[in-house]
């Protein structure tokens, strides 16, 4: 079977269609079952017969031998589609093999994941490989594929050309171009970028949006270019602009931004009256935002909110799975969908008690079942991080007369620097602290001053950020200097030091940039990490965004990247990098 559009072989479907002769007996039967039906928007009851990662028969009907049939008694229970999770980044600090199966014990039994951090670690023989092996799999794991960098890097057109995003747009794992971060671009003169966009049309496979703030106007050209979707909505208005122009709308609850509550409430204040065109997403959060569940949680936020919980599960099944025309394979509990299926102790309670996953329990009554598959990291060039330079004295030089202040978590502006930086240790009395963006290969490094993410931490060394480079924020260069010392002994990570002491250290062994270990375990260290920063001085919410948007070129207003420091919106370089 080739398990991404589940095209199943001849003799497979004889075998399926046998099992309505009664010439092959079911795998799984779910009897009395009380599910939801999308088609009809309807709670019915029914039979549900599974042969191995197959629904194949919905109904009345029973078969007439039993003998050796598992079977298991749904009633009382509420029976829906496994949730879809429309938009994922699966790097953020975890990895996605680990992310997708704590998803599908919570009822995520399917990712559309975000393939940036390929492009940047790995080449496209070994990244194909790695989806190939996450076919295995009971999840199913689906790809985008990047038409621009989202920052500004030496290596743009060796990652991002024709050859490349076309084999990605080819690849049946892609069921979408996107998410368009570099817009401007396009509405600008960009060709190369529009020729994707519509080469990405023409394979049916839908080009997924990245437009904050923009105007009407915008989004009408945008639309004319090629976009389908969009999941930058800050208010139920700009929701309702978007739907009304034929745009599929993900609605957010973030670690950034969780405004899913929010928007609801705006737009049945709007009068809406269909939720067909929209979907739920937690668009790649931090891992402790996900201690209760990932799209389950959209769900229960959603009824909390009022939206009536038929329309809530069909946001987080079937309308995600129309989006990205897979509506044949996912998002229903119907003939021929693969087994996906959540079992709910109650139709407003959206976190299931047992999870099937292409006809196989990732959880039963509350107890979950294991379906370990090792992933050899090392076989796709994603072993631990091996720096060939140390940083030296030298390197920590900050004579910059702009700095970044941030604005939040992930915005930050220009600001002219009135502190002497030429000393060893920034006072505490100040928020400010040196800031430097090193080329993982040692070649280059940009260095500044970053108001507001610490007053007192002496050193942050940190191989996770949007581009693999490594990052170096503190008080203090000695303790910056054995910050990243012990960073690069660990393989990469994010390693804190203060007053000459490790106080905190999390192992990113996979390319120094995901975690190689259980979500319930990261979760915690994730916890801790924001609890230390807090401690000495972070005022916002989510660190590990910080450090991983500080070169992302879709924010405003300054971002330090691999070129140096440069203007937002104007694309201009203020301050080139350096070469070491």
């Amino acid at each position: 079977m080739n398990d991404h559009l589940y095209r199943w072989r001849n003799k497979e479907i004889r075998k399926q269609v046998a099992v309505i002769d009664e010439k092959e007996a079911p795998t799984l039967i779910l009897k009395n079952a009380y599910y939801l039906n999308v088609f009809l928007r309807k709670w019915m009851e029914a039979h549900i017969w599974i042969y191995n990662d197959r629904i194949v028969y919905v109904g009345k009907k029973l078969p007439e031998k039993l003998t050796g049939v598992n079977i298991v008694d749904c009633s009382g229970k509420y029976i829906v589609p496994g949730y879809i999770e429309p938009h994922a980044h699966p790097f953020q600090l975890y990895n996605p093999y680990e992310l997708a199966m704590y998803a599908g014990q919570t009822g995520t039994t399917t990712m559309m994941n975000d393939n940036l951090p390929w492009l940047y670690l790995t080449n496209r023989e070994k990244a194909f490989s790695l989806l190939e092996d996450f076919m295995k799999l009971p999840v199913s794991m689906y790809w985008w594929a990047r038409f621009d960098s989202q920052s500004q890097i030496n290596e743009e057109q060796e990652i991002l050309n024709d050859q490349e995003v076309h084999a990605w747009l080819q690849h049946e794992a892609v069921v979408q171009g996107g998410e368009l971060t570099a817009w401007p671009q396009v509405l600008k003169d960009d060709d190369r970028i529009l020729y994707w966009m519509q080469e990405a049309k023409r394979l049916r496979k839908p080009v997924e949006g990245h437009f904050p703030g923009a105007s009407e106007k915008t989004l009408v050209k945008l639309k004319l270019l090629g976009a389908s979707s969009d999941h930058e909505a800050l208010s139920g208005e700009e929701v309702f602009h978007r739907l009304s122009m034929g745009y599929r709308i993900g609605l957010r609850n973030s670690s950034v931004r969780p405004d899913l509550g929010k928007l609801l409430r705006e737009l049945q204040d709007l009068d809406l009256t269909t939720y067909d065109h929209l979907t739920m997403t937690t668009d790649g959060s931090t891992p402790s935002f996900y201690k209760n569940g990932i799209i389950n949680q959209c769900i229960q936020i959603a009824i909390d909110n009022g939206v009536p919980a038929i329309e809530a599960y069909m946001m987080a099944t079937y309308n995600a799975a129309e989006q990205f025309h897979l509506e044949e394979r996912l998002g229903a509990i119907a003939p021929g969908r693969v087994a996906h299926i959540n079992i709910l102790e109650s139709m407003d309670n959206a976190t299931p008690v047992s999870v099937i996953a292409k006809g196989k329990w990732l959880k039963r009554d509350g107890e979950i079942i294991d379906h370990h598959v090792p992933v050899d990291w090392e076989k796709y060039g994603l072993g631990k991080l091996q720096l060939q330079w140390q940083l030296s004295e030298r390197d920590l030089q900050f004579s910059m007369p702009v700095g970044l202040k941030m604005e939040n978590d992930v915005i930050m502006k220009p600001y002219p620097i009135s502190i002497d930086a030429n000393t060893e240790q920034i006072l505490a009395s100040s928020d400010e602290s040196f800031l430097m963006l090193g080329d993982r290969e040692g070649e280059w490094r940009v260095n500044t001053i970053i108001k507001g993410f610490t007053k007192t931490l002496g050193g942050l060394a940190s191989s996770y950020s949007l581009t693999g480079d490594i990052v170096l924020i503190g008080k203090s260069k000695s303790d910056l200097m054995l910050a990243f010392t012990r960073m690069k002994e660990i393989g990469g990570g994010i390693v804190l030091v203060h007053e000459g002491k490790v106080i905190f250290e999390l192992p990113l062994t996979i390319a120094g940039m995901m975690f190689d270990g259980k979500m319930t375990k990261l979760m915690d260290i994730d916890q801790k990490l924001k609890d230390i920063l807090i401690k000495h001085g972070y005022k916002y919410n989510d660190p590990p965004y910080s450090l991983l948007f500080l070169s992302s070129m879709h924010l405003p207003f300054v971002r330090i990247t691999p070129l140096g420091i440069i203007d937002v919106k104007k694309k201009e370089i203020l301050f080139p990098a350096i070469m070491r």
